[in-house]
């Protein structure tokens, strides 16, 4: 018989801290190849330095910030090598998302769940805030699929997607055309297009990594 009567799970304040430095790295509180200086952060974060360590520890082995021998620790500073890879695991996941969604799954539903965030894309004046749209968008694409497991590999690639779009917000104009892709995109994977929206997603993927490494 399943008990339904137990200890709630309260999350750990390590992983309340890597919560919070994540964040913050893809906002661009800390900025690609900005110095952690443990006793700073410390300080800010009102917390001991032991659970500090540990939660920074955990953003080291998801490969946002980087340990240099007798200098410190360091949020990664995204070369062009990096970006090729981290779109390479994004297209990977997201071209998995929309394939489990179109054979598996409500795809109407899901298409036009997308299309609730176009929406919203095409009424922003602001690039800044379509990039927040953009990251929402495929954050929901990878959501509907509802596989937990590509939703965590997802999460860290996001956190370097918004590292970059904060670098490409200077090359979108405010009437960009990121709602008009993603409006493909959705319509394709409302249609049951498969074979499209696998299409987009790589052109998508693609015209982001020319504008990152051209800069």
């Amino acid at each position: 018989m399943t008990s339904y009567i137990e200890p709630l799970a309260q999350e750990s304040t390590p992983s309340i801290i890597a919560d919070k430095l994540r964040k913050a790295i893809g906002h661009g509180e800390f900025r690609p190849g900005a110095q952690i200086v443990e006793a700073d952060l410390a300080r800010k974060l009102g917390v001991s330095r032991g659970p500090l360590r540990e939660g920074m520890q955990r953003l080291t082995q998801e490969g946002l910030l980087v340990s240099i021998r007798n200098r410190g620790l360091f949020v990664i500073d995204m070369t062009p090598a990096d970006i090729r890879d981290m779109y390479l695991a994004r297209e990977a996941i997201e071209r998995a998302a929309a394939r489990e969604i179109l054979l598996d799954g409500d795809y109407e539903t899901a298409g036009s769940a997308l299309l609730a965030i176009v929406d919203r894309m095409a009424a922003a004046g602001d690039p800044a805030a379509v990039g927040e749209l953009d990251i929402e968008f495929h954050e929901l694409l990878v959501r509907l699929a509802g596989s937990p497991r590509l939703s965590r590999m997802h999460q860290t690639s996001i956190i370097e997607t918004r590292m970059c779009i904060r670098a490409l917000e200077g090359t979108y104009t405010a009437r960009d055309a990121r709602a008009v892709e993603h409006q493909t995109l959705a319509v394709a994977i409302r249609s049951g297009d498969a074979e499209l929206a696998d299409e987009l997603l790589i052109a998508h993927m693609d015209d982001a990594i020319q504008r990152l490494t051209s800069r």
